[in-house]
């Protein structure tokens, strides 16, 4: 019996044998295309070899699948593709942020691409410690390796000395410019709130005096007491007598590991507050929010004297009698620092020198540290 003669029913049976293998075929195609797909984007994804989990960085300007490439070679997720796939799917491929990540070990890639999506970086950061100079904070960023590019140093006084997040690939010139518009808005902040009859009548010289203030005391709170020193003496029309100007003068703010001499104290620059009877002509460093504050709003005090107490403060007088009694004082625990400092030399010689014919035990009296002078009179 040919097939064309065969009944009905019987054709029926014999196609429908192909086509139940085809449609389990189907399903079972279908099944592992699910499976597939739960498997790469929303079950578990590979275990970091670390149980804190895998960092990873994109740069900025990088795209979805140049992420999704960096994501697979890191083993944080299964498929590049899908992971594309599924970025595009939800209309994220356009809202994923460059930066530092750590990825749970096991997460999805539904989770990897929300937290992308969200921004959720590893905090980085960089400190600019207050009273450094520019150059100095321009190194500081420089040292930073997590960050690209060069940068000019900016004028002196211009940031904020502070701790800034930034992100791995960043600029260094995006960095700095938050640290300029940093010290712009504190000054402007502060200066709104300022206390009448200041002896100065712009910003800058409010930023120049604050940064006097920032290297004569690393003590908050001496900084009102400080600044009204100098407020004092401006209004009287009095030098300020500050050896950290003089410094400037002298290095521009690079530490001189000495005591100044008399010399650089006498020679004029225009900086030097002990011959210019002015403020200085630039800041001598960046003063942070403290001592801006304090210069805006001194002490009320009628100081017009200090001088170190021994203790890493100072001694404040509005006489200069009693400013000569504060010196004396301080004479005394100079002597006493300068004897020890001494007496630990001869020591130290001493040991050096017992196993060498050739040493020097000469030694030398210890500077007195810059800063802590006694303010004299004119």
């Amino acid at each position: 019996m040919t097939p064309s003669s065969l009944p009905p029913e019987t054709k029926r049976r014999r196609l429908g044998g192909p086509l139940i293998g085809l449609g389990v075929g189907l399903a079972l195609v279908i099944l592992s295309a699910i499976s597939f797909v739960y498997a790469t984007s929303v079950g578990p994804g590979p275990k970091a070899a670390d149980p804190a989990g895998t960092e990873v960085t994109f740069n900025h300007g990088e795209g979805l699948s140049g992420m999704a490439r960096e994501l697979q070679k890191a083993h944080v997720i299964r498929s590049a593709l899908m992971f594309r796939i599924m970025a595009r799917f939800h209309g994220h491929e356009n809202a994923l942020h460059a930066g530092t990540y750590l990825f749970p070990s096991g997460a999805s890639a539904k989770q990897v691409l929300t937290q992308i999506e969200a921004g959720k970086v590893e905090p980085t950061f960089v400190t600019i410690p207050e009273g450094k100079t520019s150059a100095q904070a321009v190194r500081i960023l420089m040292a930073v390796q997590g960050l690209t590019g060069d940068v000019d140093v900016p004028p002196e006084g211009s940031l904020l000395p502070e701790t800034y997040l930034y992100q791995r690939g960043e600029t260094r010139e995006a960095v700095l410019e938050r640290m300029l518009k940093a010290g712009r808005d504190t000054l402007n902040q502060l200066w709104a709130h300022r206390q009448k009859g200041l002896p100065f009548a712009t910003k800058q010289d409010a930023l120049i005096l604050a940064s006097v203030v920032e290297r004569e005391t690393g003590l908050a709170s001496e900084r009102p007491r400080v600044a009204a020193v100098f407020v004092n003496r401006l209004r009287l029309n009095m030098r300020l007598e500050s050896d950290p100007t003089v410094i400037y003068g002298v290095s521009h703010g690079e530490p001189l590991g000495r005591g100044l001499l008399k010399s650089e104290l006498e020679t004029d620059t225009p900086w030097n507050t002990y011959t210019e009877p002015k403020l200085p002509v630039t800041p001598i460093c960046n003063p942070g929010r403290a001592s801006l504050a304090a210069v805006l709003n001194p002490a009320p005090t009628k100081d017009i004297y200090f001088v170190a107490d021994g203790t890493g403060g100072h001694a404040f007088a509005a006489t200069y009698e009693d400013h000569l009694v504060n010196v004396a004082r301080w004479r005394q625990i100079e002597a006493g620092q300068i004897a020890n400092a001494q007496a630990a030399g001869v020591a130290a010689a001493q040991t050096a020198t017992a196993g060498s014919a050739s040493a020097s035990t000469s030694v030398a009296a210890a500077p007195v540290a810059p800063g802590l002078r006694p303010q004299k009179t004119l």
